[in-house]
């Protein structure tokens, strides 16, 4: 019975790759640090934490980094930032099949509903700062039969959970990784996951 999926959200429900360029490029401007937004928008999925000590920003400054970050978030990275291919339809075929549509992502749930509203997407619950296996604790909360994401971390965290892990290819990870991952089902993007819950669940 389908009572919940969950989505992650960069580079599963949206693409907000260009937005992540300029606000990285725009920290390391502002604070004389080596940052890459190139790399950094590539490899989207874990903690904002884990980009900065990648990029050899000293530890001591990192969380006044985060803090500027993500106060530089809504007015570079909201406005640059589009809904990927299905995406709507896909929360609109949860609903339509008489389950809840949840978010569960790795980003500062703040910055995160932003998105949700200033794309008009039909989410009924959203958390955010959990990343791979933390995302089990939000989606046994919330009953979710199945978990949607792009990144092995949502796959990790959607068999923590035990939930149906589905992975979509339009993020930094092949269906290969996904699939070793744990990945259940791959799909080319979201356009074909109406479809599968439709096959899936009724």
């Amino acid at each position: 019975m389908l009572t919940c999926v969950g989505f992650d959200l960069d580079m599963t429900l949206i693409d907000p790759r260009p937005g992540m360029v300029a606000a990285m490029n725009r920290l390391g401007e502002d604070n004389d640090l080596p940052l890459d937004g190139e790399q950094f928008a590539a490899h989207l999925g874990p903690p904002l934490d884990q980009a900065l000590r990648g990029f050899g920003a000293p530890e001591e400054r990192i969380p006044d980094l985060i803090t500027q970050f993500r106060t530089n978030y809504p007015d570079i990275v909201i406005p640059r930032t589009v809904a990927l291919p299905g995406a709507k339809e896909s929360l609109e075929t949860v609903r339509e099949l008489g389950a809840t549509a949840l978010v569960v992502t790795g980003k500062y749930g703040p910055n995160a509903d932003l998105h949700v509203k200033s794309l008009d997407l039909p989410v009924d619950r959203l958390v955010g700062d959990l990343w791979s296996t933390g995302k089990a604790e939000a989606l046994i909360e919330h009953g979710a039969t199945v978990y949607v994401g792009d990144h092995i971390g949502d796959m990790y965290g959607a068999r923590a959970a035990g939930a149906v892990a589905v992975g979509v290819v339009t993020g930094p990870c092949s269906r290969d990784e996904l699939v070793e991952a744990g990945a259940e089902v791959v799909l080319g993007s979201l356009t074909e996951l109406p479809d599968w819950l439709r096959g899936a669940f009724t």
